[in-house]
């Protein structure tokens, strides 16, 4: 079988499909093997990942040692700009790229090309997943036509514009809340929770103190502005950052040049980006400040991190957002009503209140399912496609 993970462009949906990666090469065997299973034999799994040219995703991609192939990526947004008429042009052009990838891989160099529903001899079983992101769209159009099955995954509680549209073409959809559901088709929906890489549960506080040159016997706040960074989080933090150094030491992810200027200070300790070393961030914070991405959520929710939540306004990560609060497993600060003051004060509280942190701990880790990974894996290779 061979598995084709689509999705980029950002890093958000990036995340789960890496997650069901490591669960199927797990559990199944990757290229070249086979593994018993209750003493039956299982086939080899293939893999290879179409994403953006210019997006994030390449390089942490290919360092789980997975194919990576760019592919064109159309976009449409939903305000006015002269780049949807661009993409509108390029469509046919992404259509037909997606067209003969899955041709080639259907059938490989060499074989009979025929696509007339007769001659099925030598087809190669291939199965698309993808959990959103423009670039996966006409790949799973392409996949319909070609009777090759996808499964799309809709990580946030408000459906993202490519899975509306990927949708009618998906054989299975899945989601992470129950509320998401109702917004695709019942026959062809299953509530599973959200991915979780296994490496990002592999974080050790000891290696932290050392990477980070973090001080033992100070709270430790960590705060992530998604794959991208947030420039309104990164001033309002550099704001904060007198009154914070006091009580905390911080480590930033500030995101590539998404701050205009530095601090110096011994408790504070910026990055562009964390990556490889993300896990043991997370296992030396007592605190994290975050976006509303469902990939960072997720992970927090499995390792049980008290969490402060800024959303971005007026997009789908409120809702996510609300998710969280109305359950008690984050605090959620509005964007447009916070000052400096109020995050300085806001993340004092918590970090000085001992029962507050092991509420929104135990909380958080039960809002999400905690295999969502396994239960997609059963799905890709129980499903008769």
């Amino acid at each position: 079988m061979k598995i084709i993970l689509s999705g980029g462009g950002t890093l958000g949906s990036v995340s789960p499909l890496i997650a069901i990666y490591e669960e199927l090469k797990k559990r199944h065997g990757a290229v070249g093997e086979d593994t018993n299973s209750q003493h039956l034999r299982q086939p080899a799994l293939e893999f290879l990942w179409l994403g953006t040219k210019t997006g994030p995703e390449k390089k942490l991609v290919e360092s789980y040692g997975i194919e990576f192939r760019p592919i064109l990526a159309v976009k449409w947004r939903r305000y006015f700009s002269w780049r949807n008429l661009l993409d509108i042009i390029l469509l046919p052009a992404a259509m037909a790229q997606a067209f003969w990838v899955l041709v080639r891989l259907i059938r490989p160099v060499g074989q009979p090309q025929s696509f007339d529903g007769v001659k099925e001899t030598n087809r190669q079983q291939v199965v698309i997943l993808s959990a959103g992101g423009f670039v996966s769209v006409p790949l799973v159009w392409a996949g319909l036509l070609l009777r090759v099955p996808s499964i799309i995954h809709q990580q946030d509680v408000r459906p993202g514009l490519a899975n509306i549209l990927m949708a009618p073409a998906a054989k299975i959809i899945t989601v992470t809340f129950a509320k998401s559901a109702k917004r695709f088709p019942a026959k062809k929906t299953v509530v599973v929770g959200n991915p979780v890489r296994a490496d990002i549960l592999k974080g050790d506080k000891n290696q932290a103190v050392k990477l980070f040159h973090l001080k033992i016997d100070v709270p430790t706040l960590l705060v992530l502005g998604g794959g991208t960074g947030a420039l309104a989080i990164n001033e309002l933090l550099l704001k904060a950052l007198p009154e914070l150094v006091k009580f905390c030491q911080i480590i930033h992810q500030t995101g590539r040049a998404k701050t205009e200027k530095t601090a110096k200070h011994d408790c504070y300790h910026p990055y562009e980006f964390i990556t490889d070393n993300l896990k043991h961030a997370f296992a030396a914070a007592d605190l994290v400040i975050t976006r509303a991405g469902m990939s960072t959520l997720s992970e927090l929710a499995a390792l049980k991190k008290p969490t402060i939540i800024i959303p971005i306004p007026n997009s789908h990560q409120v809702d996510n957002a609300v998710e969280f609060e109305k359950n008690n497993a984050a605090v959620v600060l509005e964007q447009n009503n916070l000052d400096a003051s109020r995050l300085a004060q806001a993340v004092k509280s918590i970090l000085s209140d001992s029962a507050q942190l092991q509420n929104l701990s135990r909380n958080i880790g039960k809002i999400l399912p905690p295999d969502a990974a396994q239960q997609i894996l059963k799905i890709i290779l129980n499903s008769s496609f």
